[in-house]
């Protein structure tokens, strides 16, 4: 819960408020979706409890390459998202300090959200876990002040037209639905995570399915109660309407700034558990050989390899975008997520359909056959029907970095099989006589590669 509440939701009403209040309509149809995911995950998690998420259910039903391409797609989802909260907190931050005068503050300011969190990894397991107690704890004082509090000065007039973006309404629903996405990464979280998880075959299905829901409340109610607190057009342009609400309820600005400091603390704690998940999904891979062996180097818990490099990549782009002077840094982001998050959701619920239309007893319940189908196409049309809403240029980045794990995929299986062939060939070698030796390598490249893909 504390990943899937992070600073999405203190950004997300002003992002959305240019659509009009038929966002909300899209928020409904997003929490049945992010639920449907939730229960798909947690139904794959009880079946193969193992760290790595997406990628072990992916490589258990399609094989190394589609392994591979869930967690390279997950891996640019995370810290593409981690770029995104910190230029979420940087919005609040300014409420305290006008950091946006200038964009060096600004980036110094961006830059050090990223890094902070990532210390804390490194540190070890014990503080990741504290530091998320306590923001998670700590986000649910502004969130539920507003969602309690705005509803007392709610005014219908504030919500301004239902749909203020060109287009059709469907079009409007698909475009705020792909940036509303961005607030719910992190159903897969616990599933990410399984291995690490006491009791995972109960635990990750009840930890992601509560979880879901209750963010999916708070979103729903929060975002309502924004709408009907600030302005219109005053939110269309806010770097902070949590505080701008709460400035509106209570007078003057201490509110805002208290809130602002409550936002910046939530913030923290989603990107230090999302920079811990970040590491997670290589590191699966990399003991598959399927990512680079660096990724496997672990200390205290922590893959410390793999959460240097992923606040590294956040970093780069989290400058290139300022410098760039792209405008709506934050809303682009969020759309490059939202496409590559969606791989491996893809993914993970055509394993899921896989598994039900293949018979694998063990992996599948077949006293719920019906329901966990519904939901596994319940959950695959959802994910399409978000790269639909993501629009072209997010797609269009989307894909090139997808394209470039296609490259690294090539690299890496390619040392797989050298070394296979390696081995097989010193145990050839060792054989009785040669002609076994070298039909026994014929037939040990082909066995690994059948027993791969069948773990």
């Amino acid at each position: 819960m504390g990943n899937i509440i992070g600073g999405g939701i203190f950004l997300l009403p002003a992002s959305v408020a240019p659509f009009g209040t038929i966002s909300l309509l899209a928020f409904g149809v997003l929490t049945l979706g992010a639920i449907a995911l939730a229960l798909v995950f947690g139904r794959l998690a009880r079946r193969l409890p193992k760290t790595g998420g997406p990628y072990v259910y992916a490589r258990a039903a399609f094989g190394d390459f589609a392994g591979f391409l869930a967690a390279w797609s997950y891996w640019i989802t995370a810290w593409v998202s981690n770029a995104a909260l910190a230029v979420a907190a940087v919005g609040y931050l300014d409420v305290l300090v006008p950091v946006h005068e200038s964009k060096l503050l600004t980036i110094v300011a961006a830059l050090s959200f990223q890094w902070l969190p990532g210390l804390a990894n490194l540190a070890g397991t014990r503080y990741v876990g504290a530091v998320q107690v306590v923001a998670t704890v700590l986000k649910f004082v502004p969130l539920l002040l507003v969602a309690v509090g705005g509803f007392f000065f709610f005014d219908p007039a504030n919500l301004g037209p239902f749909q203020a973006s060109e287009g059709s309404p469907i079009g409007a629903i698909s475009a705020s639905a792909a940036i509303l996405l961005f607030s719910y990464l992190g159903v897969e979280s616990a599933a990410v995570s399984a291995g690490e998880v006491r009791d995972p075959r109960r635990n990750v299905g009840r930890a992601t399915v509560l979880g879901t829901l209750g963010a999916a409340v708070l979103y729903l109610v929060g975002t309502l109660s924004v709408f009907g607190t600030v302005a219109h057009d005053k939110l269309v342009h806010s770097t902070a309407p949590f505080s701008d609400a709460t400035n509106i309820m209570f007078g003057g600005s201490w509110g805002g700034v208290a809130v602002a400091c409550m936002a910046m603390v939530s913030i923290l704690g989603a990107l230090n558990g999302w920079t811990l998940l970040s590491a997670q999904a290589p590191y699966a891979a990399a003991r598959d050989g399927l990512f680079p062996k660096a990724f496997t180097i672990k200390r205290r818990g922590v893959p410390t390899f793999g959460v240097v490099v992923t606040v590294a990549l956040a970093s780069m782009l989290t400058i290139y975008n300022y410098t760039a002077g792209t405008k709506g840094v934050f809303e682009m982001l969020v759309l490059v997520t939202t496409f590559t998050a969606t791989v491996p959701y893809l993914l993970s619920t055509a394993a899921q359909i896989y598994f039900l239309l293949s018979g694998q007893g063990e992996k599948v319940s077949r006293a719920h056959l019906v329901r966990d189908g519904v939901l596994a196409l319940a959950a695959f049309g959802f994910s399409i029907w978000l790269v639909a809403g993501a629009g072209y240029e997010a797609v269009y980045q989307g894909v090139l970095f997808l394209f470039v794990g296609v490259l690294v995929y090539a690299v890496m299986a390619a040392r797989k099989g050298r070394a296979a062939r390696t081995a097989n060939g010193e145990n050839g070698e060792n054989g009785e006589n040669g002609e076994n030796g070298e039909n026994g390598e014929g037939a040990e490249v082909g066995a690994p590669l059948v027993n791969t893909a069948a773990e």
